[in-house]
């Protein structure tokens, strides 16, 4: 029993770093733009025909109970179109979110993104019901479907903290060194240096 218990504490600290070289490789092979110590822990969906860019010292815990509040969730690089860009600077850490860019997502330099997140700059679907149905789609070229749907980029700022389970919306720029608190929505801009949170987001402090 012992023997087992030591093992099991052992695995995942083995599979930990087998990941970050299998990931490096992976990056690397799918033409993922990265710094200097790149950490990916775990299996990670990256899908798409954009650009991804990485600065140094990226973190990204993706399942494996790495983060307990992540579980087992996988965390997502998602850039469907070529003019796709998802840029990220330096000394940031995400655990398991999903980032999906229609157009741009912006990540500035030591930025703390919570578990299970969702940063999102399209609404995903057309707003017109009958722009929805299949039928549409088989109608159109896709390039022409994917204009009819709302999609604005997303810009966070240097120094921002996320907290766990936040959703980011299209079009939304969050000021330097604010905070999200957990579990918000954010539709609207947020100034720097305050305390945002609630369904939808608000500014509820401001930091000194």
């Amino acid at each position: 029993m012992c023997i087992l218990r030591r093992f099991s504490v052992l695995f995942p600290k083995i599979s930990k770093i087998v990941y970050n070289y299998w990931n490096m490789l992976y990056f690397r092979l799918i033409g993922i733009q990265y710094g200097r110590n790149l950490k990916v822990s775990n299996k990670i969906y990256v899908s798409g025909h954009g650009e991804i860019q990485i600065g140094d010292n990226f973190v990204f815990s993706s399942g494996g109970c790495i983060n307990p509040i992540c579980r087992n969730i996988r965390g997502t690089m998602y850039v469907p179109n070529e003019s796709s860009v998802i840029k990220i600077g330096d000394n940031v850490g995400i655990s398991s979110a999903c980032l999906w860019a229609s157009q741009r997502i912006t990540i500035g330099n030591n930025v703390n993104i919570g578990a299970v997140c969702i940063i999102i700059d399209t609404d995903a679907h057309p707003h017109d019901y009958m722009h929805r149905r299949r039928a549409y789609i088989q109608e159109v070229s896709p390039k022409e479907y994917f204009k009819s749907i709302p999609s604005e980029p997303i810009d966070i700022q240097d120094d921002v903290w996320i907290g766990a389970r936040c959703q980011i919306l299209k079009g939304v720029r969050i000021g330097a060194r604010s905070i999200i608190a957990a579990g918000s929505v954010v539709t609207k801009d947020v100034p720097a240096d305050c305390v945002c949170a609630g369904v939808p987001a608000r500014v509820i402090k401001m930091l000194k």
